[in-house]
This record gives C-alpha cells, sequence and structure tokens, in this order.
C-alpha cells in the first residue's frame, strides 16, 4: 500500500482510553495507537522507532504473525462490529520503509561490559536476546546446531512467506552490532558443556521445540509416511541449492498428499505441496470445522477461535474437518491408503472438554502417496546439552524456569518454545526480550538497563 492509503489506515485507530491491542492482544505490548498517531501526522521513520523500542524483528512478525492485536482492536470488536485497523500490514510496510530508505542501522552499545553469553539457537527467541544483551554491552556468541542461521526461520518457514534474503539482512545487522555466531556446532557434543560454563558468564537455551507429536498408529513404519518439518525443511534446504543426498528424498510432484493437522504448519505443508506438483493435496482435522464468526465462547477482545484461511489454501487443495486416521495402509511397504472415521464431539456435564466418539457407519478411506504429519510438537529435544547441563523439566517436558528465566541450574536461563512449548514468533520474541533482561540483570548484581520486555 502507499504512504496515503496507509496513512488513512492510520485515521481510523480510536486512541482507545484502555487500548486493548497492546494491552491484551500483542505479547510484545507494542504501542499500536502511538505508532499510528505518527503514521497519521505523517512520520513515517517516528512510527516505526516506537515500533522497534518493543519489536526487535517488525519485517518477521509483520509476515507472520497472526495479528491478534487485529483481533483485540476496538473497531473489530465495538458495539458495532466492522474491521479492525489493519495492524500487522501497517507493521510490515513501515519496516519495509525503514529498510528501504537506511533507517535500519546497526547500533551497537556504547561501552562494554567485559562479560559474555553464550545463547544457544539462532530462531526467533535467541536472535532477540542476543540483540538485547548486546545492547547491554555484553559480549554475545550464538551457537546453531544447523549448518545456517536462523532455526525455524530458515529451515521451517516456507520462503512465499518469509524470504531467506529478509532473514539474511537482519542478520548482517546483527553481526555488525558485534555479535558473534556460530552455526554448525552442537552446543554439548562438539563443544563440551564444562567449556561452555567456564568460557560465559550466563547461558541462555533457545533451541526450541524440535520434538514432534506422532500419530501412533497401526502403519507408521510405511514409506511415505513424514513429519511436517521433515518435509519443509528438505524444501528449504533443496532451494536453498543444498544437497540433501544423504535424506530420504521427499519429493510430492505427481502424487496424492494427504496434510494430518490442520494448523499454519499443516497449511505452509499444502502450499510447498501445491508449488511441488502435486496431483491433489487435502488437510484433514480432527477437530471439529471452526465458526466463521466470533462466537460467545471467545468474546471480546480475546483472539477468536475462526475459520481461517490461508494464501495455501486459496491456492488449491481441500480440507475436510472431524476425521480421525485410524491407519495408514500399504502394499510392499509403500503408503497406499488412510483409513478414517469420522468423529463428533459430545459436551459433557460438569466438564469443560467434549468427549471425542467415532461416528457409527462413518469409516472410509483415502488414497494416499504422501501423508504428512503436521499435529504440532512435544517439547526440546532431550539429548546430550540439556541432559549434561543437569535442568530440570516441567511436566510437559520443557526446560523448567524460575520467574526470572533461570533454570534449575543457576546462570543457565531458558527462553521461547523450549521454555513455554510450541508457540507464535511474536511470543518468540517477547521471550527473548524477557530473558535478557533477567540475564543482564544475574550479570550486573541485580539491576538492568534492559527493558523488561
Amino acid at each position: 500500500p502507499d504512504g496515503e492509503t496507509l496513512r488513512e489506515q492510520s485515521s481510523r485507530c480510536m486512541n482507545c482510553g484502555v487500548p486493548f491491542c497492546h494491552a491484551v492482544g500483542c505479547p510484545l505490548g507494542n504501542p499500536v495507537p502511538d505508532v499510528h498517531e505518527a503514521l497519521f501526522r505523517g512520520d513515517e521513520r517516528e512510527a516505526l522507532n516506537l515500533i522497534l523500542q518493543t519489536n526487535n524483528f517488525p519485517e518477521f512478525t509483520g509476515r507472520l504473525c497472526p495479528a491478534m492485536c487485529e483481533a483485540a482492536c476496538v473497531n473489530a470488536g465495538g458495539v458495532e462490529e466492522t474491521s479492525p485497523v489493519t495492524v500487522r500490514q501497517i507493521e510490515l510496510a513501515l519496516a519495509e520503509k525503514g529498510w528501504s530508505e537506511g533507517w535500519i542501522q546497526p547500533s551497537p552499545p556504547e561501552a562494554e561490559t567485559g562479560k559474555r553469553v553464550a545463547v544457544i539457537g539462532s530462531g526467533p527467541a535467541g536472535l532477540a536476546a542476543a540483540q538485547q544483551l548486546r545492547r547491554a554491552g555484553h559480549a554475545v556468541t550464538v551457537f546453531e546446531k544447523d549448518d545456517e542461521l536462523g532455526g525455524i526461520l530458515r529451515y521451517g518457514i516456507p520462503d512465499f512467506k518469509l524470504e531467506k534474503s529478509i532473514l539474511d539482512r537482519r542478520l548482517n545487522i546483527l553481526k555488525q552490532e558485534g555479535i558473534l555466531f556460530v552455526a554448525g556446532t552442537d552446543v554439548g557434543a562438539a563443544l563440551p558443556v564444562k567449556k561452555l560454563r567456564a568460557d560465559f558468564s550466563a547461558v541462555c537455551l533457545t533451541g526450541g521445540s524440535r520434538q514432534p507429536r506422532d500419530l501412533a498408529i497401526p502403519g507408521r513404519e510405511l514409506r511415505g509416511v513424514y513429519f511436517a518439518m521433515e518435509f519443509l525443511t528438505q524444501s528449504n534446504l533443496r532451494l536453498a541449492g543444498k544437497n540433501v543426498s544423504t535424506l530420504e528424498a521427499i519429493d510430492v510432484c505427481g502424487k496424492k498428499v494427504v496434510v494430518i493437522g490442520g494448523g499454519d504448519t499443516g497449511a505452509d505443508c499444502v502450499g510447498v505441496s501445491l508449488r511441488q506438483g502435486a496431483a491433489s493435496v487435502a488437510q484433514i482435522e480432527v477437530m471439529p470445522k471452526p465458526p466463521d464468526c466470533r462466537t460467545e465462547d471467545f468474546p471480546w477482545p480475546r483472539y477468536p477461535l475462526i475459520l481461517r484461511t490461508s494464501t495455501s489454501h486459496e491456492e488449491g487443495g481441500q480440507r475436510d474437518w472431524a476425521i480421525l486416521t485410524k491407519r495408514f495402509s500399504g502394499e510392499n511397504n509403500c503408503l497406499k491408503k488412510l483409513e478414517c472415521v469420522r468423529v463428533e464431539f459430545v459436551p459433557q456435564e460438569k466438564k469443560s472438554c467434549a468427549l471425542m466418539r467415532e461416528i457409527a457407519g462413518s469409516t472410509f478411506d483415502i488414497e494416499v502417496d504422501v501423508a504428512i504429519i503436521a499435529v504440532g510438537f512435544l517439547h526440546p529435544e532431550h539429548g546430550t546439552l540439556l541432559d549434561t547441563l543437569g535442568v530440570a523439566f516441567d511436566q510437559r517436558g520443557n526446560v523448567q524456569t524460575d520467574e526470572r528465566y533461570m533454570s534449575s541450574v543457576p546462570g543457565v536461563f531458558a527462553a521461547g518454545d523450549l521454555r513455554r512449548g510450541q508457540s507464535l514468533i511474536v511470543w518468540a520474541i517477547r521471550e527473548g526480550r524477557c530473558a535478557a533482561h533477567h540475564i543482564d540483570a544475574y550479570i550486573a548484581g541485580g539491576r538492568s538497563s534492559l527493558p523488561v520486555l
């Protein structure tokens, strides 16, 4: 959109007495009304600066965030419901204007503290923590297990949602600010934990939630059944010109594809399958089809459970709901069909959760060559690093921390999906910022120069 269109859109912001957009809707607390006021006055640079006070990477969130702020907008849920202010589009436009005009520049610290901090993982939580800690004057080293930086931004998000050049230009800024990046290093294996603790004043774990939730049903071992991240990562590797000969090839060109799981990751798999030239693509979900509009179960300003259609869905494929996959069937160890049944959810007295029940006589088969499991993630990978550090886990298997984001091991902090479970990029950035504040306070003896958020 052009500048005048953005200015007109910003004029719809009501500068509410209680701005739910950032008090309720935004995990980062972006000062949305102030941003829109500056934009309406024609001061785009000031509007961007206001965003950057709370959001390290608006070029990422402007593309990937589901915009809870818009769901909480008074215009979207007031006395007479209308459309919300297009907060995310304004954020993205301002961010891109900042890059094109050269407003976004490296900002190294004015003074060095002489303290060193290690950040393990270069996804959005790790990058946010690293930038905040560097702003406090600490020497920050970010370790990444993969061969290139970015974590899920690099290998989990398809290019049609986030071009890797967008990621690389931000990484270049972070490098110019003095952050040291070390890719291709499995901390705990290639770099012993003992040396890590000896070399750094504090450690921040931001490795993400990489353990996928599986479908433990008959036929799971058949060729043609893959996890979503196996599929998405390999696709990103190929697009980047990487050698994937050591991996089992996942190419869906000319094949019948079924994506099991109705979330955003599943939608990404739909989009990639269509781009690879799949013969057909279907996405199935065990939960009922969401309503088209907000219901009383999700009153404004809560983020509503409604039917959401992504660009991947608009490009093709079919979707269906309330389907339980019972078995993978095949021939010669290769997948040929899914055996499914339709389900219904029956309310239970005195219980908040409905009981899922198979509908008698509703069994059916789906012909398929490739099934992609996209039903979420369980917890971070438990292995050499976490085991050797000796950190405690919560009931879900995430790294347990106190209110300071510190794990059970003094000086070892955690943030992002690794700490709170699979979530959104905006939450990952918040987690990284919060952890950085507490790490800075730990190093500085109780006080931090960084904002809490």
